[in-house]
């Protein structure tokens, strides 16, 4: 059997970054951009207010006291989305609101709470600088500048900046689109009533939402029941996409035929086995330009194979810079077991713990038990026959999408 990281290694051998479309600004949250973002313009575009005040130049204020105040005349108002209509003369103020390009002439800004206003004129006590209250041009942007790499996640504030450059639209990588396939005589969909020997089908929607916090876009095949022709039907419609994934019949039972329906399919299978637990099961191969993986049926051992092989691969495919999740070193607060030969991947929930994080086990870690992957905050990752000691040191796989810590009691 290969280990995980050998596995990892070939099933990242040769996946591409697809290809780049351009979409509405609006629909670039959370998108993996494609271009460079270099500014054509400067930010903010002119010297304005950060106050509603009045614009002056500060020569004009350099004798100002209490005693002696300094009275200006008060020649006009400039409003956000407008500009001044006269350039300012000597010892003139214009009312300016925030926002508003400073008026010709001005270089300094007073806020209407420091003045008195009597009637066409206002009054200050004190001098006021220059530069005072204004945001000069180019104080956030200049035009030429280097702002966003391609791979960089589009969050709300590079949203912003784009807006603020004049982008209606964006490159992004295009998503991955994955094929799910249900495997198995005895699933029914979740709303069905249960036959006898049947239980609902789970997988497709525990991995339909790791595809999409992965950021790519599921497609659903349904289940297939364990016969060869309906799984090569099911299969063949799954081509369209750039990912195959199926749950279950993986294995060597006599019922397990998703091996012989890919290779009908003219499959290039790279492996069957892994060793870990849960998971071992595991089929990966290419049919023409599509990666196909097999997945084990029991919930967990699907979900924990799907994270440590179908989720970077996802992640490549739509450009990311970063393909597995965070890392982390946890103290046990309690023992760990991995009574199996097989490295583990054990399921832990995560406490902060003075300046670290402290890991406990979510209960029993059978690949059937689904709870544990509910209660999880991540995967410690136990080498085989080994019982990690209470203060032990574990290394952990985080499954939250930010990378932060449970802070559940």
């Amino acid at each position: 059997m290969l280990s995980v990281a050998e596995a990892l290694e070939r099933v990242l051998t040769g996946v591409p970054v697809l290809s780049a479309e351009s979409v509405p600004l609006g629909e670039a949250l959370g998108r993996v951009l494609a271009e460079s973002i270099v500014a054509g313009r400067e930010i903010p575009p002119w010297d304005n207010s950060s106050m509603d005040g009045y614009a002056l130049r500060a020569a004009d204020t350099r004798t100002a006291t209490e005693d002696h105040p300094v009275t200006l005349a008060v020649v006009g108002e400039v409003a956000a989305g407008r500009i001044a209509l006269h350039e300012l003369g000597p010892e003139q103020a214009y009312r300016i609101l925030t926002g508003a390009p400073l008026p010709a002439g001005s270089d300094a800004v007073v806020p209407q709470e420091e003045v008195q206003r009597d009637g066409g004129h206002v009054v200050l006590g004190r001098p006021v600088k220059r530069g005072a209250c204004v945001r000069p041009r180019g104080e956030d942007i200049h035009a030429g500048d280097r702002l966003l790499e391609p791979g960089v996640v589009l969050r709300p504030a590079a949203l912003g900046v784009l807006a603020a450059l004049g982008h209606a639209r964006v490159s992004v990588h295009r998503r991955p689109r994955v094929a799910i396939l249900s495997t198995g005589d005895e699933l029914v969909a979740p709303e069905a009533p249960l036959g006898p020997g049947q239980i609902p089908d789970s997988n497709t929607y525990t991995l339909s939402g790791l595809v999409l916090e992965a950021g790519a876009v599921p497609l659903s095949l349904g289940i297939a029941r364990d016969r060869r022709e309906e799984l090569v039907d099911r299969l063949r419609e799954g081509l369209e996409a750039d990912v195959l994934v199926s749950s279950a019949g993986v294995s060597v039972g006599d019922r397990d035929f998703v091996r012989e329906a890919v290779e009908t399919l003219g499959a290039r299978l790279d492996f069957w086995k892994v060793n870990m637990r849960p998971g071992k099961p595991l089929t990966f191969g290419r049919i023409g330009e599509r990666l196909f993986f097999g997945l084990p049926g029991n919930p967990v051992s699907s979900m924990v194979t799907f994270e440590l092989f179908v989720r970077p691969v996802l992640r490549r495919l739509g450009g990311h810079r970063t393909l597995g999740r965070p890392r982390v070193r946890a103290r046990a607060l309690e023992p760990i077991d991995n009574p199996g030969s097989r490295p583990g991947y054990l399921r832990v929930r995560l406490e902060p713990l003075g300046e670290g994080v402290g890991a406990r086990p979510t209960g029993e870690q059978g690949s059937g038990i689904l709870r544990s992957m509910l209660l999880a905050d991540g995967l410690a990752i136990i080498p085989g026959d080994t019982r990690i000691p209470r203060d032990g040191e574990v290394e952990v796989i985080l499954l939250m999408s930010d990378g932060s810590l449970s802070t559940r009691a």
